[in-house]
């Protein structure tokens, strides 16, 4: 157990500009893009910080650049296990800017996402990054869809998205020619964006304010002090030692994880209890050819039913002009398993008997049923974009396999070469799982 773990600001006296006074940063400021830590000449095995932050991705680096931006007296330190930063869940996501139109009122993912957009529009217009505010239309097709429509339009509401507006038929048609539909919620403060250039962005402000980031440090310890580090004129300041996987480690006074896929685990090893477990699911999308992409110009997405951990299948434009149709969710086994077979014991078993999923299978299992059978028969899930844009066929359509929203590209294939491999495994996963669901 690692109690200090539990807490960033501790009840020692704080200096000007800092939690705890005036210590030296580890390492000077860096300009340009992300490098690794102790360009000045201390090792990895003898470093030590006021603050380390586990997990290079858009969340930890986020953190890092806030508190280093709040409190520059401190030494902070980011670890990152891969070579590069943001190169999972923030480089693998449909990269939407979401207006915040679908949370509880009042709830703080309301507030966050609504704040968080305005936050992130203004930040990618400070550093010159671009996007694009394309809007989306949220669409009912069917009678039935048209009150939980109106809800959805009532809850944005109160959550403060701004210019909401419901329109009728030809409306419609004016925002998206090729689009049908009874009725639809205009969203224009939804937009795109690359959120693996933010992140990266984002690491250039943490380093260029005297932060360090540390790459191929993949933790497998927290732990505290036993003694001070031999030579240390700190003594027992910093209490926390992280190690990784080369016998390295960083010590610290504080830790802030961040780690994405397994932020579970690495919440277990500081100490702290690792629920809720992590279920890794993989998002696949199809492929718009690139001379059908006229079809559409913003995000087009159905009316989610509530008794549905999913937003169900849309049209995402991307950045770079391309337009992604999908996703549904197929369980992954591997926690970075972005292709089918990617596959681990240990996050099999993982799966099996310490997470909730059989319950959840249990009570979504026709619903599992469903999206697996648009997951493997490609033509089920073109008709049910055809309910939307008449106009896609099945020859419009490219297959790619994606984790999480973003692709990992395979050789384009047409969805009327049905592969029997991706027909085994998804059958294999409905046997195990019997239920989707969608991680944004």
């Amino acid at each position: 157990m690692v109690p200090a773990l539990r807490y960033l600001v501790g009840a020692r006296g704080r200096a000007r500009g800092g939690l705890f006074g005036g210590f030296p940063r580890a390492c000077g400021p860096a300009s340009g893009r992300p490098r690794p830590l102790c360009g000045g000449g201390r090792s990895a095995s003898t470093s030590s910080f006021d603050i380390v932050i586990v997990g290079g991705g858009i969340v930890g680096l986020a953190a890092a650049r806030a508190l280093i931006l709040r409190h520059p007296s401190l030494s902070i330190g980011v670890l990152e296990k891969e070579k590069d930063l943001a190169v999972h869940q923030t480089g693998h996501n449909s990269g939407v800017i979401h207006s915040g139109i679908y949370y509880k009122p009042e709830s703080l993912k309301a507030k966050l996402c609504v704040q968080g957009a305005a936050l992130l529009y203004e930040y990618c217009q400070q550093k010159g990054i671009s996007y694009k505010q394309c809007g989306k239309l949220i669409v009912a097709v069917e009678q039935e869809e048209i009150p939980r429509l109106k809800a959805l339009y009532e809850r944005g509401l109160q959550n403060g998205v701004q210019g909401l507006r419901l329109i009728q038929p030809e409306d419609i048609k004016k925002k998206e020619p090729y689009c049908r539909g009874l009725m639809a919620i205009d969203c224009p403060h939804t937009g795109i964006v690359d959120y693996r250039q933010v992140a990266l962005s984002f690491a250039q402000d943490f380093q260029e304010a005297g932060g360090s980031v540390l790459t191929n440090f993949e933790v497998n310890d927290i732990e505290m002090a036993k003694e001070g580090p031999s030579g240390s004129i700190d003594g027992m300041k910093y209490l926390i030692v992280i190690k990784n996987t080369k016998g390295e480690e960083i010590r610290c006074q504080y830790v802030v994880t961040c780690a994405g896929l397994y932020s579970d685990r690495i919440s277990e090893l500081s100490g702290c209890t690792s629920d809720p477990r992590i279920v890794p699911f993989r998002g696949d999308y199809l492929l718009l050819k690139p001379e059908k992409c006229y079809l559409v110009k913003g995000n087009i997405y159905p009316v989610p039913d509530s008794r549905f951990p999913f937003l169900g299948v849309h049209f995402t434009p991307r950045m770079d002009g391309s337009i992604w149709l999908g996703p549904n969710a197929v369980l992954a086994f591997k926690r970075e398993g972005y292709r089918p077979f990617d596959f681990s014991a240990t996050d099999v078993m993982d799966i099996i008997v310490n997470s909730g999923l059989i319950k959840l299978a249990y009570q979504n299992f026709s619903y599992g049923v469903t999206e697996m059978y648009k997951a493997c028969f490609l033509g089920a899930t073109v008709k049910y974009l055809q309910k939307f844009i008449p106009e896609i066929t099945i020859s419009d359509i490219l297959r790619q396999v994606a984790v999480r929203g973003l692709s990992l590209w395979q050789q384009p294939m047409k969805v009327s070469d049905n592969n029997i491999d991706y027909f085994l495994w998804y059958c294999f996963t409905l046997l195990l799982t019997g239920s989707t669901c969608s991680f944004k």
